[in-house]
């Protein structure tokens, strides 16, 4: 039907019939048919799922998708999603791989314990807070960004993007982190990094115990010692570096960067903390007084 209907003003539609051994009375009685219930509710849909789609940087899969129309109150079902993402021809993003390194260890003889040990998960806000830092391709040269992320919620406490590598970078990171977290007791938090020198520079650990923090640093060749902030790193990659570069330097990162982490904390939903965001999942812990989901990471 679908290939009468285009054709039919170049060849006109018996003719085309006629080479299909199609009757034409067929295509008449089914153009003349009204739509079916489900074509109705899937043009109704349409519209509703791109602009979900849209409004999360064009990087949510049909799950998310999904997610969040139910919380704005659509009864859709996930498959029929599914389905006309692939109608649309739009679809989540998908992550590529890192090949700059920006993990140099740092040649002090005592370092931290891992006092993590794969274990990224807590029961409440500033229990774990990782670390880790990224790099990004522009014009100008690398631009490196350092991120803080609380386990508990996958809230970005901190973040700080620089041209270079030096300490600075991922200490206005901290201190970021700390001032957003002001009020709080950050006695016994523990921050977990990997064994990069930004993270063992004596001003960064003295910051860090001026602040009650604890140091906790991944174990040497291990690839999973601080695997939530590398697995951040590539949502980070994919979700806002890749399809919306080329970047010309610092400032475009900075200000991409900016908005990125307003929409992560405040609107993006994650399944690992029941498909919402993580500012209405630390709101749920403070109303209620007590958690009532453990975020955990494979």
């Amino acid at each position: 039907m679908t290939f009468i209907h285009t054709h039919r003003d170049r060849w006109g539609i018996e003719p085309i019939c006629r080479v299909l051994s199609f009757a034409p009375a067929t295509y008449y009685a089914a153009i003349a048919r009204p739509p079916s219930a489900r074509r109705v509710r899937d043009e109704a849909l349409k519209p509703e799922i791109t602009r979900v789609f849209t409004e999360n940087l064009r990087v949510y899969g049909a799950d998310k998708v999904w997610a969040q129309l139910r919380r704005e109150g659509t009864r859709v079902a996930r498959c029929t999603v599914e389905r006309l993402m692939h109608a649309l021809e739009i679809r989540g993003a998908v992550r590529g791989t890192a090949t700059v390194r920006t993990t140099i260890g740092g040649e002090t003889g005592r370092r931290p314990a891992d006092l993590v040990d794969r274990q990224f998960h807590a029961a409440a806000p500033n229990r774990l807070w990782v670390a880790d830092l990224t790099y990004v391709k522009t014009h100008a040269g690398w631009v490196y960004v350092a991120f803080i992320i609380d386990v508990y919620s996958r809230f970005i406490v901190g973040w700080q993007a620089s041209r270079s590598l030096r300490t600075d970078l991922a200490l206005d990171a901290l201190e970021m982190a700390i001032w957003a977290r002001r009020g709080a007791h950050l006695d016994g938090l523990i921050h977990h990094s990997d064994r990069g020198v930004q993270y063992l520079a004596i001003r960064y650990t003295e910051r860090l115990a001026d602040a009650g923090v604890v140091a906790s640093v991944g174990s040497r060749g291990d690839s999973y010692d601080n695997a939530l902030a590398e697995s951040f790193n590539g949502l980070y990659k994919t979700e806002v570096i890749r399809p919306y570069g080329p970047w010309r330097g610092l400032d475009d990162v900075e200000y991409a960067t900016l908005e990125y982490v307003d929409w992560f904390n405040q609107r993006r939903l994650h399944g690992e903390i029941g498909m919402i965001p993580p500012a209405e999942f630390e709101a749920i812990y403070y109303d209620q007084g007590a958690p009532t989901l453990v975020a955990v990471s494979q």
